[in-house]
């Protein structure tokens, strides 16, 4: 990645940048730092927002739909499922009920047990599936009123499995924001190395600049100036390869779940954009502190 790099450093060329004489491995480290890191912060970045993505679609989705389940006597099985129905559809907040067919059920359970499972000879219970309006209905009314009614009837509103979903997409998305906290440390981390390392190496050239009358305050500023443009540049180019790698990953797909849907949507794409600007402000910070602080070991 060096050689696709190093041609940006022409950037650098101010009146300022000059005075700093070319240094290899810190010019390299410092853009491969930033330039890997960034590639990563596109990733870490993507995978926040498709965690809360996740987290809104599971959230909705499910918190809208509820199941009843119905066991019952052979004989009873039917009224108990047509009383189940009646309740439910006079219960306010609920938008829909309907009984799932034979089909309905073996499309559910094909995926477990495959095509030829003989709906018909196994004791399965009628499920009921509910649609919910926006303001939602009393779920332990509803429970009470059921239990009258269709003494069979279950209500299930998958609380249960809400609930732990949404929370693990959140953990994830915690996590993902995280990540980038840890990359930014990392860049200002190997960022001041290479600025140290440089001024190190250039102890005796900052001696010369100061018999020359050049001050602390010049000498900082170029040092601060080049290893910002290095951050900066090497942060639009893993960007831009971090953005390319994520636009060719598969889209969104039901049967590829939550691993197919990496990635941004709309706008999300400018927020990458940020990336490059993050790392010159790590880079100005660090390098700042790391320059005064070896200008004082220098005196």
């Amino acid at each position: 990645m060096s050689s696709i790099l190093l041609p940006f450093l022409t950037f650098e060329e101010s009146k300022h940048a000059r005075v700093v004489p070319s240094s290899g491995f810190t010019a390299q480290l410092s853009l491969l730092t930033s330039g890997a890191m960034a590639f990563l912060a596109v990733f870490a970045m993507a995978l926040s927002f498709a965690t809360g993505r996740l987290a809104d679609q599971w959230g909705s989705e499910l918190a809208r739909a509820s199941t009843v389940r119905i066991s019952a006597p052979e004989d009873q099985i039917e009224a108990q499922t047509q009383a189940a129905l009646d309740v439910l559809l006079t219960t306010p907040g609920v938008a829909s009920a309907q009984a799932l067919s034979d089909e309905d059920e073996r499309a559910l359970l094909e995926p477990w047990f495959g095509p030829s499972l003989p709906v018909d000879t196994l004791p399965l219970p009628v499920l009921i599936e509910v649609q919910e309006t926006a303001e939602g209905y009393d779920a332990e009314g509803l429970r009470l009123r059921l239990a009258g009614e269709a003494p069979g009837a279950v209500l299930d509103d998958h609380t249960r499995w809400r609930v732990p979903l949404v929370k693990a997409a959140e953990r994830l998305r915690a996590l993902g924001l995280l990540s980038l906290v840890l990359i930014t440390g990392v860049t200002a981390g190997m960022i001041t190395l290479a600025a140290n390392a440089a001024l190190a190496a250039n102890g005796q050239v900052i001696r010369v600049l100061r018999l020359v009358g050049s001050t602390d305050r010049y000498i900082a500023r170029a040092f601060v100036r080049r290893f910002t443009l290095r951050g900066f540049t090497g942060a639009v180019v893993g960007t831009f390869f971090g953005m390319i790698a994520i636009a060719l990953l598969p889209d969104a797909q039901v049967e590829g779940g939550f691993l197919t849907g990496l990635g941004f949507r709309g706008a999300q794409w400018l927020w990458p954009a940020i990336i490059p600007v993050l790392a010159a402000v790590v880079a100005y910070i660090a390098t700042r502190v790391a320059a005064t602080q070896a200008l004082r070991r220098l005196m």
